[in-house]
């Protein structure tokens, strides 16, 4: 097997400017804002990628019948503008693998007109957030000023904080192809897969993209999951009560 493999359904026709990567990490921010466009705008799957850079294991679908775990491309379109999309499961099982999976990536987008690339993700604080920002990064400076217009926010730069995975490398990477890259990571604990941190991110990259979407269901899912953990909350502090009774 190779390592890397990629097999598309269909790429002859495909010209898009826009790469947009949402494989999972923090909260799984990037990966939550990915899929709701994804099926907000009716994209098509056109490739899978696989590796042996990705976990030594196979997914059994609802038959019974085994697949070799994989990444997806899928492509869509509104009002006269193209989008990629690279999402999936599964990022690599070690640095090395990194580094390989970033540069086919990108080849990929290079040979479908990808001049620009938004990595998606979560910045872990540790705690809830109620009102999470966009934390921001750009392989270029011409582009801070147009992040900055769309709502995104530079607060976090000379942190010496690092961007770790396809996102940083799709960056730093792109960079020397001459691919602007832009990457959004929306605040979150870092405990729970966080929804509302997704649906802020969502805003911000919608301006940038120039595409609006409906929020209903991401903001349905955030509501749901602040209820859950109020719930959580509530049992916790009933059983701390207990506890101190007994004790009393």
């Amino acid at each position: 097997m190779e390592h890397v493999t990629v097999a598309f359904s269909r790429e002859d026709d495909i010209d898009a400017p826009v790469l947009i990567e949402g494989l999972p990490g923090i909260g799984h921010v990037g990966k939550l804002v990915a899929e709701h466009l994804i099926h907000e705008l009716e994209g098509e799957k056109v490739g899978e990628i696989s590796s042996i850079h990705f976990p030594p294991q196979v997914i059994v679908d609802e038959q019974g019948v085994t697949h070799l775990v994989n990444n997806e491309i899928y492509h869509c379109e509104k009002d006269g503008k193209a989008l990629l999309f690279l999402v999936g499961d599964f990022q690599s099982n070690s640095a090395e693998g990194h580094y390989i999976l970033a540069e086919h990536y990108l080849d990929i987008a290079q040979d479908l007109g990808v001049r620009r690339v938004y990595a998606l993700g979560g910045y872990g604080v540790g705690h809830l957030v109620e009102s999470p920002r966009v934390l921001s990064a750009v392989n270029m400076l011409h582009l801070r000023p147009e992040v900055e217009a769309a709502g995104g926010s530079f607060e976090n730069a000379g942190s010496d904080g690092m961007i770790v995975g396809a996102s940083g490398l799709l960056l730093g990477l792109g960079e020397a192809r001459g691919i602007e890259g832009i990457c959004l990571m929306g605040e979150t604990s870092g405990y729970i897969v966080d929804p509302k941190s997704a649906d802020s991110l969502l805003a911000v990259l919608s301006r940038l993209i120039g595409i609006e979407v409906d929020h209903t269901s991401l903001q349905q899912r955030a509501e749901d999951m602040e209820q859950l953990i109020a719930k959580i909350q509530e049992a916790e502090e009933a059983k701390g009560r207990e506890e101190l009774s007994y004790i009393g």
